[in-house]
């Protein structure tokens, strides 16, 4: 639902709009969920505690929860899509634009901050810059894939005076030199045939304009470079599996205070919301004092950060697991996993505040990256890519764990991932995934490599040759 929602948003309603109407849809669901709990016959009747029989929900009940939950999906799918890059267009007016990190800040604290409620789009309306969508944006790269294969017999030449064609008011006169095979889809062969009196194309599906062609190339330039995202989510989707290690382990702070094995996670979300406050109001205005300019860290090098943080997890989650189960055997409980090993679970705690801060450092720059490096038109989708990059890692990290659970029982042995965590080998596993993203951060490395400089370099150097 995002992605629909980002290309409704870029191509036909805008970024306002589309919250606005999804905060409506989303009210609407939330209504209808509501209701199950207050009209009786929305819901199946309780089961009947002497028998133990329980009456199965009617077609209408489960359509009825279905629709609330279908609801609930789509308006969310709207807010999400668009609520980061409104935020950012709000800050694209000259006093914030000469502030150094000030989207930077503002990405930084996004992650904190939940979903604006609905009654604030309503109230707000007399005040929000609202930024109107002009084309289709599917539409749109869809001209230029075919463009691309009609023209594809066309030579390009380094001339001058080689006329391309720009929308009216446009500042991309020319193209980029990157993925150069695509620039034949913009080249005027004959004014008087391709343009219509006003400058149009009379066939967008042969001839585009430079912005349509830059829109389609930061997208194919983004996607190797978000791909690596979805391994470093795939070991932040792994919530079951250090359930089963805080619960066999001695989880007392005090004689009368143990901490619930589920709400280990919560140090994660701690480390995400420290690490946030000190980078942003610490670390960066104290770097910048010390070196008498303001500093900024990249996003690719951020982005790297959180990779290979998120590799140091895995290892020290595999190191901490494999002493538990040496411990395990020791104590003789392999046949008793719901036993209680001599083990602190505070050991638990380094490798959550590793995963917070690798998510924290990561998601963050990725959605800065996006929304840098995309063009203005595309702010929605930008603000998307991240959330379906972990919807995918939830789907790879399914087939990761299928794939293990085959291969480590094969020939009759135990699982590694078994339901029995201490006959089990979770501290292969974790060693698997900390191979994977030792991979991945090589692979990272070699695409930011390939990617070139930022847009935002490229304006600097441009600013200082100016100047």
């Amino acid at each position: 639902m995002p992605l629909v929602g980002a290309i409704i948003s870029d191509s036909y309603l805008g970024r306002f709009y589309t919250i606005g109407i999804g905060s409506v849809i989303c009210l609407m669901g939330m209504i209808l969920m509501w209701l199950t709990t207050i009209i009786p016959q929305a819901r199946p009747p309780p089961c009947d505690p002497s028998s133990d029989i329980c009456s199965s929900a009617t077609i209408y009940q489960f359509t009825f929860l279905c629709a609330s939950l279908g609801l609930i999906s789509i308006g969310a799918g709207g807010i999400s899509s668009s609520s980061l890059a409104f935020g950012a267009n709000q800050l694209e007016n000259g006093d914030f634009q000469r502030k150094p990190g000030v989207k930077e800040s503002y990405f930084s604290c996004s992650c904190c901050v939940d979903a604006v409620q609905c009654y604030f789009v309503l109230f707000g309306i007399p005040f929000y810059i609202k930024v109107k969508s002009k084309t289709s944006l599917v539409t749109g790269l869809a001209q230029v894939v075919v463009a691309s294969y009609r023209n594809r017999h066309l030579k390009l030449s380094d001339d001058a005076h080689t006329v391309y064609h720009y929308k009216s008011g446009s500042v991309l006169v020319f193209p980029s030199k990157k993925l150069r095979f695509l620039n034949k889809t913009r080249i005027v062969k004959d004014s008087q045939k391709d343009l219509s009196p006003d400058g149009k194309a009379t066939n967008p599906w042969s001839l585009c304009s430079v912005d349509q062609v830059e829109e389609l190339k930061s997208l194919l330039k983004v996607i190797p470079i978000w791909s690596t995202g979805m391994i470093m989510s795939v070991n932040i989707s792994q919530n079951s599996f250090p359930v089963l290690q805080a619960s066999s382990m001695d989880r007392h702070i005090t004689s009368g205070f143990t901490i619930p094995a589920a709400s280990f996670s919560m140090f994660a979300v701690i480390s995400i919301i420290i690490w946030i406050a000190l980078y942003d109001r610490v670390f960066l205005p104290l770097a910048s004092r010390v070196m008498r300019r303001p500093v900024q860290i990249s996003t690719q090098t951020r982005m790297g950060i959180g990779i290979f943080l998120s590799f140091l997890a895995m290892v020290v989650t595999s190191f901490v697991e494999s002493i538990r189960r040496d411990l395990a055997s020791k104590q003789r409980y392999l046949d008793y996993p719901q036993a209680t090993v001599q083990m602190s679970a505070m050991w638990l705690v380094p490798q959550y505040c590793l995963t917070g801060i690798a998510e924290a450092s990561n998601v963050i720059a990725q959605n800065e990256f996006y929304f840098s490096e995309f063009p203005r038109s595309m702010s929605s989708l930008a603000s998307t890519l991240s959330g379906i990059g972990m919807s995918m890692a939830n789907l790879v990290a399914s087939l990761v764990l299928n794939s293990v659970d085959t291969a480590s029982k094969a020939g009759g042995h135990e699982s590694w991932i078994s339901s029995n965590i201490n006959k089990g080998h979770y501290d292969y596993y974790y060693l698997v995934l900390a191979g994977l993203s030792l991979a991945n951060l090589i692979y990272f490395l070699v695409c930011i490599k390939a990617y070139g400089p930022l847009r935002e370099e490229i304006n600097l150097a441009d600013d200082e040759d100016e100047f």
